[in-house]
């Protein structure tokens, strides 16, 4: 028996990395999960991988697109028949540069990925959840959304933030119809995504990719990089029923990076 015995959770972009990590948690723990993603291909791979297929779906889409993002929760529910939680994970920033450098197109972009898609996919979700009488929402921050001391990320700390503030919105609007919203703040890690585009970061800042990871592994208490699986702990925590009590924290998973 485990703790989601039942539970239909919704993670977007959850082919691979931390949404793959979470993914696997609230499979491991009974839940039926749906994860969404851009590319048909790395979620047919994701699915035989995982080999459950009677727990397991998934939906292409692209989390800029408001239409697409909502079809994602009507997905869920047409699949399962309900939609307990919802894990917003999808989110990135591109066009990295000092502020006085910073386009346009990056900064809407960060906004877009990260605060418009958990926007979208939160409001679709709720009045589900809310005739049911439960839910959880489980926001993907990062310790960048506690702090600002990285440059030629700001789009991406700005974004992080203003998800924090949205979490701790929806915690205090949703709180007495049985429904917790909380984000979790990771430090780094070394997915597939920080492969991709670490190098180009690192480079924007003047050191290697390897210089760029010891840093972050330097800044953190216990010396390392976190893991998938120690996200994926912190989302069954929050998901199941010892996280009832549990509504509009930021819950850090950064081994002791930020001070707050």
């Amino acid at each position: 028996m485990g703790t989601l015995d039942g539970k239909v959770a919704l993670v977007t972009a959850g082919t691979r990395g931390i949404g793959r990590g979470i993914a696997e948690a609230l499979l491991a723990q009974g839940a039926s999960v749906v994860m969404t993603g851009r590319s048909p291909e790395k979620g047919a791979k994701a699915l035989a991988e995982i080999g459950l297929t009677d727990r397991t779906a998934f939906l292409a889409g692209d989390a800029r697109d408001k239409d697409e993002v909502a079809g994602w929760v009507a997905g869920a529910v047409e699949r399962f028949g309900r939609l307990d939680i919802l894990v917003n994970n999808a989110g990135g920033s591109d066009g990295f540069a000092l502020v006085h450098e910073l386009s346009d197109e990056a900064w809407d972009n960060a906004f877009t990925f990260i605060v418009d898609s958990a926007f979208w996919a939160t409001r679709a979700a709720l009045p589900v959840m809310l005739e049911q009488g439960s839910g959880r929402v489980v926001n993907i921050s990062s310790v960048e959304g506690k702090m600002g001391n990285k440059a030629a990320v700001s789009h991406y700390i700005s974004a992080k933030h203003a998800m924090n503030g949205f979490t701790k919105a929806v915690a205090f609007e949703y709180g007495q119809q049985g429904i917790t919203s909380n984000a979790i703040c990771p430090g780094a890690i070394e997915t597939d995504l920080m492969v991709e585009v670490g190098p180009s970061f690192a480079a924007e800042t003047g050191v290697t990719y390897e210089e760029y990871k010891a840093d972050y592994a330097k800044d953190a208490a216990i010396g390392r990089l976190n893991t998938v699986e120690e996200v994926g702990a912190m989302a069954v925590l929050l998901a199941g029923p010892a996280g009832g009590g549990i509504t509009g924290a930021l819950l850090n998973v950064d081994g002791g990076t930020s001070p707050f």
